[in-house]
């Protein structure tokens, strides 16, 4: 997906964790084909904009869970291997790309 610097050592996510992040990835998908089907049925354009920012809402959700997940593990990881600053450095361009 994305580029990275090296190759990173990655702390597997346990069973329960994937589950989480998968589950709520899998409601968002549900409501991104709610929205689908509410642009086929000509809803109210202001009711589909609602969901969409819903969605929105908790796509960012979903991703300040992962944000602070990689946080505890891998960038505290790098730190204790001398390697923080890298990996900080590519935590904070990934994040600019959130508000762009």
């Amino acid at each position: 997906m994305g580029e990275h610097l090296k190759d990173h050592t990655v702390t597997p996510r346990t069973n329960e964790e994937k589950e989480k992040v998968i589950n709520r990835l899998k409601r968002i998908e549900g409501q991104v084909r709610g929205i689908q089907s509410m642009v086929e049925e000509d809803r109210y354009c202001v009711d589909i904009l609602v969901q969409m920012s819903a969605i929105q809402s908790a796509l960012k959700n979903v991703g300040f869970a992962v944000t602070e997940r990689h946080m505890k593990h891998c960038v505290t990881d790098a730190i204790q291997k001398g390697e923080g600053d890298e990996t900080i450095e590519e935590l904070m361009r990934v994040l600019k790309q959130f508000s762009k």
